[in-house]
């Protein structure tokens, strides 16, 4: 079976270019408007993968992300970081001066609101994707129209750039995960990350014991977030993720946490995609 890689957004977005360093250039792609339609997608077996974005540096973790993952019993068998660039492109021939509106996502509006103030005469509009407005903007050949988006989309539906790196923050990522329907058969050796939930009774300390065991377990922990439990008031479920060089040592881990916990997942336990 062709692997099908279901991307939120469109081809030229940067969950397609997470989905090409990952598994090459000639991947099957699924353009999901919506992260609940990838999930859906892979749920029905209409695709094979999907790429899903978790956290940014400045806009923090994408908590419906972890909820989709969670409840959806999806595998995560990878990650990959992407320091996020964003581009102004238009139609060929066009001047920031004959620019009259910019189209994109609302968050890649907020991240170059500083360069939108050089330009007062510019109307900034919400859109659903980046890629998929330049894709609208090169296929309706719209003129005075601008896209914010990553390159890889004015080199598909042949935009010009008109301005680089229009970022407000330059230094910006965004962490993407790669999940299944089903766990993975990943050998010991190709394993030194796992992202690994659960929830504790309202006892005194129980946070601070499970961190003890993966301090002493030898674990390195990179992140950890709070989700609270629905119908369960004042009730939370803990993410974290940890990496490790010793995989005796994170079994011993998951052990010991899962008598601790009243409630114990792995999510995946998959390569560190951090360079």
């Amino acid at each position: 079976m062709n692997k099908i890689i279901a991307i939120q957004g469109a081809e030229g977005s940067n969950h397609h270019k997470v989905a090409r360093d990952f598994y090459g250039t000639a991947v099957q792609l699924k353009e999901c408007m919506s992260f609940d339609v990838l999930v859906d997608s892979l749920l029905d077996g209409s695709a094979t993968y999907g790429v899903m974005a978790l956290e940014n540096t400045i806009a923090g973790s994408i908590i419906p992300n972890y909820a989709l993952i969670d409840s959806n019993n999806l595998h995560i068998v990878g990650e990959e970081y992407l320091n996020i660039h964003h581009h102004l492109m238009a139609l060929p021939g066009q001047q920031i001066k004959d620019i009259k509106e910019v189209w994109s996502h609302p968050m890649a509006l907020l991240q170059c609101k500083e360069f939108f103030k050089k330009h007062p005469h510019i109307k900034l509009v919400e859109d659903v994707d980046t890629a998929e407005v330049a894709k609208r903007i090169a296929k309706g050949t719209l003129e005075g129209i601008a896209a914010i988006a990553p390159k890889i989309a004015a080199e598909i539906f042949d935009l010009e750039v008109i301005e680089d790196e229009i970022q407000t923050i330059k230094d910006n990522a965004t962490r993407f995960v790669i999940v299944q329907t089903h766990e993975p058969s990943n050998g010991i050796d190709q394993i030194n990350k796992s992202s690994l939930k659960f929830q504790l009774n309202h006892k005194r300390g129980g946070l601070a014991a499970i961190l003890n065991v993966l301090s002493d377990c030898k674990m390195n922990l990179t992140k950890i977030q709070s989700l609270p439990v629905i119908e369960k008031p004042w009730k939370y479920s803990f993410f974290v993720d940890v990496t490790f060089d010793e995989y005796e040592e994170y079994q011993k881990a998951v052990k010991i946490i899962e008598i601790m916990a009243e409630e114990f997942k792995i999510l995946g336990a998959y390569k560190n995609g951090r360079k």
